[in-house]
């Protein structure tokens, strides 16, 4: 079955910039419109590793050659390893939280006030509001499952990635 599903790299990008568009919506559109549940800095980063992954899965499910697949699905990997990163340094803060938790300021506003070699390690760093855990599905917090999911697509596209043929003149279907 896996080998049948991996052969068809445009379908599993396809499939994986599907599951990624439903996830930004469940986040934006019932996490934080209905539930009022603000992000923050750490999962804004997660957000935006989300999008991007998405981004590079459907640009390779358009692509309809190997190199395409390569490239996208490269960066893909790569977006997705960070995204998994973060969410995993975030459900470290959250299962330990630091002695003393302080609310440090939201993404935008670091960023505004410092430049941007300083602004990152803040936000890793983590606040207050990055150890809540607000939401939890199944026993997982927000960051808990943005983690299963990072690994998941990362693992989705090695696999397709360690299929694709070694020279450019090999073709697989569609």
């Amino acid at each position: 079955m896996f080998q049948a599903l991996f052969s068809r790299p445009r379908r599993v990008f396809a499939a994986i910039a599907i599951v990624c568009a439903g996830m930004l919506a469940f986040g934006v559109l019932y996490l934080q419109m209905v539930l009022n549940l603000n992000p923050c800095p750490m999962c804004i980063v997660q957000r935006y590793c989300l999008i991007l992954v998405g981004v590079f899965s459907a640009l390779a499910a358009f692509s309809g050659k190997p190199w395409g697949w390569r490239l996208w699905g490269l960066l893909g990997l790569g977006t997705a390893g960070f995204g998994a990163f973060t969410a995993a340094r975030q459900s470290w803060l959250q299962w330990y939280p630091p002695e003393m938790p302080t609310c440090g300021r939201d993404l935008y506003g670091m960023i505004e006030s410092f430049p941007l070699q300083r602004a990152i390690p803040m936000i890793f760093k983590g606040s207050g509001d990055c150890t809540a855990v607000d939401w939890t599905f199944l026993g997982g917090t927000i960051a808990n499952w943005s983690f299963i999911w990072f690994v998941v697509f990362g693992l989705m596209i090695l696999a397709v990635l360690l299929r694709l043929p070694h020279r450019n003149d090999g073709v697989m279907p569609a």
